[in-house]
């Protein structure tokens, strides 16, 4: 017998009754680890990864191999709790995709949100727009270390006339917290703006993430 069985059923019942919305973090992680550890008691466990990493946020964040490091924890807990960021943002994409036209600056905003949430490198895409905005392709180009995201003109180019595409919209993220645009990206949206209307093709917009905001380029009048 399952000495916390109670325990696990009472907690189960009291989040199909009522949400995460009032749980402690204690609690949540405890609910979370059930699933992957079926015979421990994951209370000690939530409240050890909570003095280890100092909140909910802070044990999400946390590398594959701290997390093995915390007392019963495990390598399947473990997995789990990495799992989790990375399915969010998938499920956050999910529910944008059935939207392909992005004939608004919110719309386009509401689009890439989810493809930077959580990230720890920067990351660049591009989207591909037909003359009535309709989204053509939306591509992952670059990927970068901490702040050094680089982005080349050519590949831009490349990608927009392989799909006949009337306009790109640029969008990459900050990992200061901060959408501002930098010198740099001010310099790198007029030259990919000078590049792509070479060869008859309209630089929308250069959307910069940080968190859960973004700034518009072309809204913001660089």
């Amino acid at each position: 017998m399952n000495p916390h069985k109670g325990h696990r059923e009472r907690l189960r019942e009291r989040f199909l009754a009522e949400g995460l919305d009032n749980f402690p973090e204690h609690n949540i992680l405890e609910l979370l680890l059930f699933y992957a550890l079926p015979q421990k008691d994951t209370n000690p466990i939530a409240h050890a990864l909570l003095t280890e990493f100092g909140s909910l946020a802070g044990v999400l964040d946390a590398p594959l191999e701290e997390l093995c490091k915390v007392s019963g924890v495990g390598q399947n807990a473990a997995v789990l709790i990495k799992l989790l960021p990375p399915f969010w943002r998938r499920y956050q994409m999910s529910r944008t995709a059935g939207d392909d036209c992005l004939d608004t600056i919110e719309k386009a905003g509401a689009y890439l949100l989810p493809r930077f949430f959580g990230l720890k490198t920067e990351q660049v895409y591009v989207l591909c727009l037909d003359a009535k905005c309709k989204l053509l392709v939306c591509k992952k180009l670059f990927e970068g270390i901490v702040n050094a995201a680089q982005i080349h003109t050519r590949r831009v180019v490349e990608l927009a006339l392989a799909c006949n595409a009337s306009s790109v919209i640029l969008a990459h993220n900050h990992l200061s917290g901060v959408a501002l645009p930098s010198h740099d990206d001010r310099v790198t949206t007029l030259r990919l703006k000078e590049a792509l209307e070479s060869v008859g093709v309209f630089l929308a917009d250069h959307i910069i993430v940080a968190e859960e905001d973004f700034v518009s380029m072309a809204q913001s009048g660089w």
